[in-house]
């Protein structure tokens, strides 16, 4: 039995559902989602494996225009990474009006020879079926050789037609991973990204982009799982809005949290969280290195 195996970049601009589509793709959680601009930060690889295939999903940060801060550098240089050596490219839009953002994209993957798969997402969301032709000629005028496909990631609708077209153009290949592993990342990156998914459920437009999450310490015991985690934010004011009034806030983003993690170990688990600041983070390639990522040279 031949086998088949690739790499799949996902790539389009921020919020228009790529780590939904990479959850449903390969059935289970992997990358965090929040209705919330750029919340995926650094590159997560998804991994369906189904008898003869293998594929490689390759979640990414959103693209977008080029900020001061080293994160926002990080981010963009990661997404664009992304595109060496891959064999599908999946351009994600949204049903909606196409962007500047769009076109950043676009642009990024214009000397990539790898074959293109353009996703229209969200047509769940379109007011009438009549609607999506148009657009979906749109969308095969700017990208003749690209395969088109229209699902929607969160009601897992045309899922099939999307995995179908990859497997078609997958490469023989030996598999890269075992058969029952899902993703590259450590557990520890799945937890602390859980934890920050909830805070960015939570606090709204307040401070989002101003926190990171790291794990202290994390030990498994006969019944349970302790796991400490540091909450990092630029200053005094945001470490308060985080704890919220009598700690509430905090409680909830730590009881929703252990939720979760609980589902992906498979075990009870005890949750502390400490919110600490460290100023400046969020701008210092120092710190972001200290915090997991590496803006390269």
């Amino acid at each position: 039995m031949s086998m088949k195996s690739g790499y799949v970049a996902i790539l389009g601009r921020p919020n228009v559902g790529k780590s939904t589509l990479l959850n449903a793709l390969v059935g289970q959680k992997i990358s965090i989602t929040s209705r919330k601009p750029q919340t995926t930060r650094q590159k997560v690889i998804g991994i369906l494996t189904e008898e003869e295939y293998q594929v490689l999903f390759v979640d990414t940060p959103g693209i977008h225009s080029e900020k001061k801060d080293a994160l926002n550098r990080f981010m963009n240089r990661d997404a664009k990474s992304a595109l060496v050596d891959v064999d599908i490219v999946v351009l994600v839009f949204d049903r909606g009006k196409y962007k500047s953002e769009d076109q950043i994209v676009v642009d990024c993957c214009k000397h990539v020879t790898a074959h293109k798969i353009v996703v229209v997402n969200k047509i769940d969301l379109l007011s009438n079926p009549n609607e999506l032709f148009p657009i979906l000629k749109n969308f095969q005028d700017r990208f003749p050789d690209a395969t088109m496909i229209p699902l929607s990631a969160q009601k897992e609708k045309n899922l099939e037609a999307l995995i179908k077209e990859i497997k078609s153009r997958l490469p023989e290949s030996p598999f890269y991973y075992p058969e029952d592993q899902i993703t590259d990342k450590s557990q520890r990156f799945l937890i602390a990204e859980i934890i920050r998914e909830k805070i960015m459920r939570q606090l709204g437009k307040e401070i989002p982009y101003q926190t990171a999450v790291v794990l202290d310490t994390i030990s498994t015991e006969s019944s349970h799982v302790k796991i400490d985690a540091s909450i990092f934010v630029d200053k005094n004011s945001q470490k308060k809005i985080v704890i919220g009034k009598d700690g509430e806030r905090i409680k909830r983003v730590s009881m929703d949290a252990r939720l979760d993690i609980e589902a992906l170990l498979q075990k009870k688990v005890m949750l502390r969280t400490w919110i600490r600041v460290k100023k400046g983070w969020s701008h210092s390639a120092k710190i972001l290195k200290s915090l997991g990522f590496d803006e390269g040279e």
